[in-house]
């Protein structure tokens, strides 16, 4: 199936309100996906559980959400946008309710993976419902907003976390959805437009489907089960064996299909492939930071928990104004090397960072935040509408779909291989305990290297991207 020159209209009556419920809902979704790992002792107590066992609340939750992005994309060509974030957002308010009031482990983590289901609706189609909702000239700092709240949700997750557990229980982190779902959804069915364009009819490839589901589940398997022992085991293989042989039988049943789950062709498009190819790197490079920083203020610089949260608020503070202003700055002027300068500067800041931990330089690593903060949010707004504007209107719903899943991976990647190098490394430099007992020169050591491999990673991104410019010029 060939893919059709892009086309963008223009905004619709009410934009603002449907944009930021979507906003909202957004958030929402990413502080629940983060926030039940600072619950997660409180849970595992009140359930008399183990940690392997409450583990499955998080790893649950982001298997479904990761293998269902695509699905609900293809999906919303038939239901519409409007249909599907609605359902979405009821799906994730009414399971967050059962999630506070779950009698069992096992209660919550049914509950939870309906709750991840939701989650994938609403993450499916937001680019695409801020990205036409927006005006031709306002699309890159709308697009923008999702790097600042996104951003501004996963850094303030683990400190609303704490305060909520602390003062009102576990169960509240979930039951607080349910007053802001309710009005997010009343406020969205009052402004969206009744009618949007859609397909007439879909035809579902349930087989493509299966085998997608099943290649993302397994992969996500393999990448926590390898992060959790250290180590290669018939487990682990069998969990890699098994994705690998779905995601094969999907890409070979997909290319054969008149009637796709994932088009292969837009793949063609390298002003869609290459971006979202970056886009993996910077996610990748930002999440090892996210995982291994907290182990660095706490074992290296014995700060207390909630020092270490104040100083990870400096990412979302500059992001929530800078990545609305990147985009503005990209919608006038369209400075096509802005998105490589952008993960060009992020990986800097990393490779600056992976020496002044090194050093121990307090002050050092705490300016260093604000040009890693700057550059990505040069790149996450030009970058995000670049892959929107790479595809026709009447693709939007896959466009996002197909983001949102290879920043999830991006996510995944990024916490799972920092996680598997920080504790290999420590055992190669003969320390075998709790990370946080580790000589704090060691530990230095070692989460340095962790982030030179980051900003490595963030050089890769931007080389990708200026590859795209390049060849594009060429045309």
């Amino acid at each position: 199936m060939d893919v059709v020159e892009p086309r963008h209209d223009g905004a619709i009556p009410g934009q603002g309100m449907v944009q930021a419920v979507v906003l909202a809902a957004i958030a929402m979704a990413v502080i629940d996906g983060i926030v039940v790992s600072i619950a997660l002792p409180s849970i595992t107590r009140d359930f008399l559980a183990d940690v392997a066992q409450s583990q499955w609340i998080i790893t649950a939750y982001l298997v479904t959400e990761t293998s269902l992005l695509l699905i609900f994309g293809r999906l919303s060509e038939y239901t519409g946008k409007k249909t599907l974030f609605s359902a979405g957002l009821i799906l994730f308010t009414t399971s967050s309710l059962a999630c506070g009031l779950s009698a069992s482990l096992i209660e919550l983590i049914v509950f939870r993976i309906i709750q991840a289901g939701g989650s994938a609706m609403i993450f499916s189609i937001s680019g695409a419902i801020l990205f036409e909702t927006s005006s031709p000239g306002g699309q890159a700092r709308v697009m923008g907003y999702i790097g600042s709240v996104t951003a501004a949700a996963g850094m303030s997750a683990p400190i609303l976390g704490g305060l909520i557990t602390d003062a009102l229980g576990w169960e509240y982190i979930f039951l607080i959805n349910v007053p802001i779902g309710i009005v997010g959804l009343l406020l969205f069915l009052r402004h969206f437009p009744k009618k949007e364009p859609r397909e007439s009819s879909v035809v579902m490839d349930w087989a493509g489907s299966a085998t997608l589901v099943v290649a993302l589940l397994f992969l996500v398997l393999f990448l926590v089960q390898l992060s959790s022992t250290l180590s290669w085991s018939a487990e682990a293989g069998l969990y890699l064996l098994i994705s690998t042989i779905s995601m094969v039988l999907f890409l070979f049943a997909e290319s054969r299909k008149t009637d796709p789950l994932l088009d292969l062709a837009i793949f063609r498009r390298l002003d869609f492939t290459l971006p979202n190819l970056s886009m993996i790197c910077i996610y990748m490079g930002f999440f090892m930071l996210n995982l291994i920083g907290p182990f660095y203020f706490e074992g290296v610089m014995h700060m207390k928990p909630s020092q270490v949260g104040l100083v990870f608020l400096i990412v979302p503070v500059i992001m929530v104004i800078a990545s609305p202003l990147s985009g503005w700055l990209y919608d006038r002027y369209r400075p096509s090397a802005l998105p490589s300068a952008g993960i060009l500067l992020t990986g800097i800041s990393l490779l600056l960072l992976g020496y002044a931990v090194m050093l121990q330089d307090l002050l050092l690593i705490i300016l260093l935040f604000i040009p890693l903060s700057v550059g990505s949010s040069l790149f996450h707004s030009p970058s995000s509408t670049d892959i929107m504007r790479a595809l026709p209107l009447t693709k939007s719903g896959v466009a996002s779909s197909v983001s949102a899943t290879l920043k999830n991976l991006g996510m995944t990647l990024g916490v799972c291989i920092s996680g598997i190098l920080l504790t290999v490394d420590l055992h190669r430099a003969g320390y075998s305990g709790p990370i946080q007992g580790a000589a704090p020169e060691v530990l230095a050591g070692v989460i340095g290297n962790i982030l030179f491999i980051a900003a490595a990673l963030c050089g890769v991104g931007a080389i990708l991207y200026l590859a795209k410019n390049l060849l594009l010029d060429r045309r």
